[in-house]
């Protein structure tokens, strides 16, 4: 069976850089096409520095890297630095990427990829704000009816926002990207903090990693070593959500999850509740469902496939 063919839209981020690694291991499984950057944990300057940087420590200076919005829809950018570091990428100190930026945007090449590729082949991964997907989605209605899938994190319901107390931060940085993309019709799997706060890095984990002595796990660990301070502190336990490399997990995968298939609304009008994911979680809406969302995962089985692949690095 060949790769599935992926485009990975992104705004770097440890634990995007995480995903990112996670999937550049995996040639068997994933033929990354693309990897597109957004405005979201740190502006898209930065974004973009960080996914080149990621792709020359994986050895793959040849993939792609497009530019895309710089803020969202219709509201002014909210970004991260008080969780990623001012770099997006702080806890370890790597060159300065050399290969540079493609001259094509993040929406055109989006949509460049989907048309030239046979429908129901090419699968997005969103882990930051939405904005590039909307977009992409608004300028060319087509697109949507070509894809297999998306698979993206963002959005909780039980677990409640980690930006405020309703909304996850990538549905509250555009809300309204969001709903456009809920709203597609495409087959949509949602990776929520439900399922990521489950995924929790352990102490034992990251010194499993650290034993590879690869310069890829010493990057690894310091960036979660920092990146993870931050969610001890805010959640209390032994180890910080490990959010993004599970929708690469779930591609790779899939049994390790599991969700319901039910009906997800975005909030975009109150100031309140912006950016909350209302999952219909018990079906009482009468609203047709629209997303697959996942609610747990095999943890040990989890962090046993992200060490495996980023030995292999």
């Amino acid at each position: 069976m060949p790769p599935r063919k992926i485009i990975i839209d992104t705004d770097p981020g440890q634990d995007d850089a995480v995903a990112i690694l996670l999937a550049l291991a995996s040639p068997e499984e994933l033929d990354v096409l693309a990897i597109t950057v957004v405005a979201g944990n740190v502006p898209l300057i930065k974004t973009s520095r960080n996914a080149r940087v990621v792709c020359e420590l994986a050895g793959r200076p040849d993939m792609p890297v497009h530019e895309g919005c710089g803020h969202p829809l219709e509201r002014m950018l909210i970004t991260a630095e008080h969780v990623h570091g001012k770099s997006g990428l702080d806890g370890c100190d790597l060159p300065e990427p050399t290969m540079p930026v493609s001259d094509l945007s993040a929406v055109e090449a989006i949509i460049h990829q989907v048309r030239r590729h046979p429908p129901g082949t090419v699968t997005l991964c969103p882990l930051g704000p939405l904005t590039n997907i909307a977009t992409a989605l608004k300028r060319a209605p087509d697109i949507a009816g070509r894809l297999a899938g998306i698979v993206l994190m963002g959005g909780g319901f039980f677990e409640g926002g980690n930006i405020t107390p309703a909304a996850e931060f990538n549905i509250y940085v555009d809300p309204e990207a969001a709903d456009i993309v809920m709203q597609s019709g495409v087959d949509i799997t949602m990776m929520p903090l439900d399922v990521t706060h489950q995924a929790l890095i352990t102490r034992e984990w990251l010194d499993r990693i650290a034993a590879l002595g690869t310069p890829v796990s010493r990057a690894v660990c310091g960036w979660l070593d920092f990146y993870e301070r931050f969610d001890i502190e805010k959640y209390g336990g032994n180890g910080g959500p490990l959010h993004d490399p599970c929708v690469i997990a779930h591609l790779l995968k899939p049994g390790l999850f599991e969700g319901r298939f039910i009906n997800v609304e975005i909030e975009t009008a109150s100031d309140l509740t912006r950016g909350m994911t209302v999952a219909d979680w018990w079906g009482v809406s009468g609203r047709a469902p629209n997303a697959n969302f996942i609610a747990k995962v095999d943890a040990p089985a989890f962090f046993d496939l992200l060490a495996d692949r980023l030995a292999r690095l």
